[in-house]
C-alpha cells in the first residue's frame, strides 16, 4: 500500500468518552483523531487540547470547526493551547459549512461564503504562523498580536467544489474532503487544488480525505447502514452538485444514496477489498486518510470493531 497517514473520526459521546477514544487510537496505533463540530456539539479544539495533554504520539485536528460561530482571533486564542499542549501535533481545520445551520444556530449574516473563508484563513494563518495580524477586510477585521507565533499549525480548510479547492490551494495548508467518490479526488479536486496553488506561486498543500468505511461482508447490510448514517448529504444542494460532476446525476432526483453512489464513496467490503480502495486512494493523491466508521448489521459493535482492527493494520504497516 502506499505510503500515508491514517487518521480516524473520533465524535460520539461525551467528552470523556471522546478522550478514551482518542487513547485507544494512539494504543492501537492509528495516526491521527479527528474531531468534527456541529451545531452546539462539543467544542472540537477544547477536546484536542485537554486530549494533547493525555496522548503523545497521536496526531489531533479538527475536521471541522465551522467559522460562522467565533471570530478567527478568538479560535487562534483556542489553537495556541492546543498547540502547546500536545507539543505542535494539533492541525486546525475550518470551514463555512451551510447556509441553513449557520443561519439557524448562529444567526450568521452567511453570505460569500469563500470570500468569509478566505479572510478567515488570512487571519489565522498570518496570526498563528507570524505571531501578529492586521487585517481588514469586507467581513472580519483583526489587528492584534500572541505573545509568540505558533508557526507549525497547519490551518486547513474543508473543499467540495472546484472554487473551493482553489482557494485552499491558494490560501490553506490543506484541503479536508467529505464523502466524495475517488474519481472527482483525482479528476476534479486535486487539479483543482493545484491550479490555486499554482495561481499564487506556492506549492500544492497535501489533500486529506474524509471518508466513510465498513469492513463487512454483506452488501446489502452495508447499503442500509450508509442509507441511514449519511441521509442527509445527497439531499444537499452543494453536495448533489459534486455528485453530478463526478458522474452521479440521481443524487438530486433521489435525494438519498443510489447503489452506485454508495459504492464509490463508502470504502467497504472485505479487510483486503477495502485495503485496496485505502492504497487505491493514496495513488490517487491523498496525503491523508481521515475514516468515519459506519457500522453495519446486527452487531454495530463488532462492526466498529472489525474496522478499528484493520485501521491499526494499515496504520502500523504504513509507519
Amino acid at each position: 500500500m502506499g505510503a500515508g497517514t491514517i487518521g480516524l473520526a473520533v465524535m460520539g459521546g461525551d467528552s470523556n468518552a471522546v478522550l478514551a477514544r482518542i487513547e485507544d487510537s494512539e494504543e492501537r496505533g492509528i495516526d491521527a483523531a479527528w474531531l468534527t463540530v456541529g451545531g452546539a456539539s462539543l467544542d472540537g479544539i477544547t477536546l484536542m487540547a485537554a486530549a494533547g495533554a493525555r496522548t503523545e504520539r497521536i496526531l489531533l485536528g479538527t475536521c471541522i470547526v465551522p467559522t460562522w460561530g467565533r471570530h478567527p482571533v478568538a479560535a487562534a486564542q483556542q489553537v495556541q493551547v492546543a498547540a502547546q499542549l500536545s507539543g505542535n501535533r494539533f492541525r486546525f481545520g475550518i470551514g463555512p459549512s451551510h447556509i441553513r445551520p449557520m443561519t439557524t444556530v448562529f444567526g450568521a449574516d452567511y453570505r460569500t461564503p469563500l470570500t468569509a473563508l478566505r479572510e478567515y484563513l488570512t487571519v489565522t494563518r498570518t496570526l498563528l504562523h507570524t505571531g501578529a495580524v492586521e487585517f481588514e477586510g469586507s467581513i472580519y477585521r483583526a489587528n492584534v498580536s500572541l505573545p509568540a507565533p505558533v508557526p507549525d499549525v497547519p490551518v486547513m480548510a474543508s473543499a467540495l467544489r472546484p472554487k473551493s479547492y482553489e482557494l485552499c490551494g491558494e490560501a490553506a495548508d490543506g484541503a479536508i474532503s467529505w464523502v466524495s467518490p475517488g474519481v472527482y479526488l483525482r479528476d476534479v479536486a486535486l487539479p483543482a487544488l493545484q491550479r490555486g496553488a499554482e495561481r499564487a506561486g506556492r506549492p500544492c498543500p497535501p489533500l486529506i480525505v474524509h471518508a466513510p468505511m465498513c469492513v463487512h461482508d454483506d452488501a446489502d447490510e452495508v447499503r442500509a447502514a450508509a442509507r441511514e448514517q449519511l441521509a442527509n448529504y445527497p439531499r444537499m444542494p452543494f453536495y448533489q452538485a459534486m455528485f453530478a460532476e463526478a458522474g452521479f446525476p440521481e443524487a438530486a432526483q433521489l435525494e438519498g444514496w443510489s447503489d452506485g453512489m454508495i459504492e464509490s464513496v463508502v470504502l467497504s467490503g472485505s479487510e483486503e477489498r477495502v485495503s485496496e480502495r485505502v492504497a487505491e486512494l493514496f495513488d490517487f493523491g491523498a496525503s491523508e486518510i481521515i475514516v468515519s466508521i459506519v457500522a453495519a448489521g446486527p452487531d454495530a459493535a463488532a462492526s466498529r470493531e472489525r474496522t478499528l482492527s484493520l485501521l491499526s493494520n494499515l496504520a502500523r504497516s504504513s509507519s
